[in-house]
């Protein structure tokens, strides 16, 4: 069958921007509440002497719909064609609920206003949304226009679809001295890369975060497959790998998870004492290594398995038994839309948010207060700082022209 007629067929009843909508009525549905779950709890770092334990917690977060504050300070809805025209932005209140608890026991509980987020048109938080071809006339909009877009300061701006390496994905490529291995493991706020290499000596070597160039072998052992056997086995039931023969048995007087976790914090520089050590180094194991699979000990042993299957597919490809991959097929990428890019967009600022919190609240405690959140959340710190990205194009992790006029 003609592949033209599917896509002909398709746009027939759903319209172009349909994608970029969805994707933006999911983020304002889930996304912004997973980013609140993330950052759950903040804890100042200086409270008052008569108290133990002071904590802030975010609970549920809810947008509403597009509305202005006048200069008098009272509010009402406003349509997109008075923003237009008002050279203001079309944006709705993020309403968060916070809570604060003295020594476990809650003290205040509110909901408050942390800012204002753009709404893009025809989204489900718009308020041209469901209206009929008169009502929209009637409102001073073109009915054929499709919506997708933010208006701030009065211009039209639309958010880029960017073209993106597909994250937790194992690619095996060659290059100038052999064949590299590329996994970027992707979850939350982290995107860590982790790269495979093979060395001069036969040896394999993964590197990611601080741990640079360590033989994946100390890494499997420190995860827990310390048995050679086990190795073996997790990497291929089948044929024997002489290559791995070989990396198992450079590290042979290796044999617990204890050494294997210290050889790694000696070769990453952690000078301490032993105890501390370890922990630091468990810590890294748990949050940067494959952070996609799991950052708690029990994932341990299965990302120890993922690493033989990676280290198996890197095997078989250097050795010309599975083809290499091409990072520039499409199937090796991913199209982010509006809804992931805004994603990145309020974490970042959401967590200077939580920072400019703590850092009032301990300031006013120094002059010996215990203020009230409410009074000390600065909602226009979030707003400012989403509508100077979404007006400049520049968004975070520098990259540029994200968002463009229309």
């Amino acid at each position: 069958m003609d592949g033209s007629i599917l896509i002909k067929k398709y746009f027939e009843e759903k319209k172009f921007v349909e994608s970029n909508i969805q994707s933006f009525n999911t983020l304002i549905e889930k996304g912004l509440q997973e980013v609140i779950e993330e950052n759950k709890e903040a804890e100042p770092a200086i409270i008052p002497h008569n108290i133990e334990k002071f904590k802030i917690r975010f609970g549920r977060i809810t947008v509403g719909k597009p509305e202005i504050t006048e200069a008098d300070g009272s509010k009402r809805p406003i349509y997109p064609i008075e923003a237009r025209l008002r050279k203001i932005s079309y944006s709705a209140p993020i309403n968060l609920e916070v809570s604060t608890y003295v020594n476990d026991v809650q003290r205040e509980n509110f909901v408050t206003e942390v800012g204002k987020i753009p709404i893009m048109l025809r989204s489900k938080y718009c308020h041209l949304h469901g209206l009929s071809r008169e009502e929209l006339i009637k409102r001073g909009e073109d009915a054929t226009d499709p919506g997708g877009y933010f208006i701030i300061n009065g211009t039209e701006k639309v958010i880029v679809t960017v073209e993106d390496l597909a994250g937790n994905n194992f690619i095996v490529e060659e290059d100038a001295g052999g064949y590299s291995g590329r996994y970027f493991a992707s979850k939350g706020s982290y995107k860590i890369p982790h790269t495979f290499e093979r060395k001069k000596d036969g040896l394999y070597y993964l590197t990611f975060t601080r741990v640079k160039t360590m033989p994946i072998v100390i890494i499997l052992k420190a995860l827990g497959l310390v048995k050679d056997e086990e190795i073996m086995k997790a990497i291929s039931s089948e044929k024997n790998y002489e290559e791995v023969i070989l990396n198992l048995f450079e590290f042979v007087e290796i044999k617990t998870q204890e050494d294997a976790i210290d050889y790694i914090a000696k070769r990453i520089g952690v000078a301490q004492p032993k105890e501390i050590r370890m922990e630091r180094t468990k810590e890294l194991l748990n949050k940067y290594l494959l952070p996609n699979v799991g950052m708690e000990p029990p994932a341990m042993h299965a990302k120890a398995l993922n690493l033989c299957k990676m280290l198996k597919k890197f095997i078989d490809v250097s050795n010309g038994i599975r083809s290499a991959d091409d990072k520039d097929h499409y199937m090796n990428k991913r199209l982010r839309l509006s809804g992931d890019l805004l994603i990145d967009l309020f974490r970042v600022n959401f967590k200077i948010l939580v920072g400019d919190i703590l850092y009032n609240f301990q300031r006013i405690i120094k002059r010996g207060k215990l203020p009230s959140i409410r009074v000390i959340i600065r909602g226009k710190l979030l707003t400012s700082r989403l509508y100077s990205s979404m007006a400049t194009g520049e968004w975070v992790g520098g990259r540029q022209g994200i968002s463009q006029r229309m």
